[in-house]
């Protein structure tokens, strides 16, 4: 139960993508918002895009991962306990990012901002929770409702921070370096790099990067970031790491970070490539919590 996922059938992936579609074309149309000031042609090329390229992931994912299982009854499976939450951060950091992405593609289209934010947050929650669905019919994993919590945290994270400051100031961002342990099982920590960057917990760490200077007086392109990690991790559970000579351990981090939004551009082309790297936490002094212990590090990624 660790490391194994199913699929439900393709007719069921393309009923989940109609049902993602009347949720966006639905949540429109019922915005209190004259007709002439949408642009309904922008919105359809909206829609239908998103669906293309949803339907076009989540195909790959079923034939990437999950058919190389059997299929089961729909099941729950408690996994909250697993990888020291390691995989809930990472889905908690899905849909705060594809909430925003989504929020500000609605926003072009004519969309009135607080309207765009929560379907935004709402069209993230279900694509993202559609991976539940995968899950609950794989006879490896089960439906995991703690998934879905962390969907819905990432989610109201996003949303939240618009309804209580009208902006963002703590960003979900990520980092990652190779680690050793991913060549010692390799089939659930990942062969190559691009896998390794998905499977392999060791490497990865998660972080929310406060924009001090929207509470304090600060460098405007200066964030602090406090990060989460966890190491020595080859299966899922501690006690089977224990049981196999690993000792899998938190860690705690205190970094700096660059905020490249404090960047005022008017190209759409380096606009894209600032949003890409602000969900990126670069390298910078980092300092660890771990094990009783504070390690220094000129830069960490």
């Amino acid at each position: 139960m660790e490391e194994c996922k199913n699929s439900s059938s393709f007719g069921e992936v393309i009923t989940r993508l109609l049902i993602l579609s009347i949720l966006l074309s639905g949540g429109a149309s019922l915005l209190a918002q004259p007709a002439d000031s949408i642009d309904h042609k922008k919105l359809n090329r909206l829609i239908i895009g998103a669906t293309a390229g949803y339907t076009l992931s989540m195909v790959g994912l079923n034939e990437i991962w999950y058919n190389k299982y059997e299929k089961q009854s729909f099941r729950f499976f408690d996994d909250s306990k697993e990888w020291y939450q390691m995989d809930k951060l990472g889905h908690f950091y899905g849909a705060y990012q594809i909430s925003e992405v989504s929020s500000s593609a609605l926003r072009k289209t004519g969309i009135p901002k607080r309207k765009a934010q929560k379907i935004g947050a709402l069209a993230s929650f279900a694509m993202i929770s559609t991976i539940e669905i995968f899950d609950g019919y794989s006879s490896g994993y089960g439906a995991s409702v703690s998934d879905l919590a962390a969907n819905a945290a990432g989610a109201s994270f996003y949303v939240g921070q618009q309804l209580l400051w009208d902006e963002t100031r703590i960003y979900p961002k990520f980092s990652f370096h190779s680690t050793y342990l991913a060549d010692q099982r390799p089939n659930v920590l990942g062969s190559n790099f691009i896998e390794k960057l998905i499977k392999d917990y060791n490497g990865q760490t998660y972080w929310l990067s406060f924009d001090m200077d929207r509470f304090i007086s600060f460098p405007k392109w200066l964030n602090i970031a406090v990060g989460h990690g966890a190491h020595d991790f080859i299966f899922a559970s501690k006690a089977a790491n224990l049981s196999n000579g690993y000792s899998p351990y938190r860690q705690y981090y205190l970094s700096l970070d660059f905020d490249f939004s404090a960047i005022h551009t008017q190209s759409k082309a380096l606009k894209a490539l600032i949003y890409v790297v602000n969900m990126i936490k670069l390298p910078s002094p980092t300092l660890e919590f771990s094990n009783n212990r504070v390690k220094a590090y000129a830069f960490y990624f």
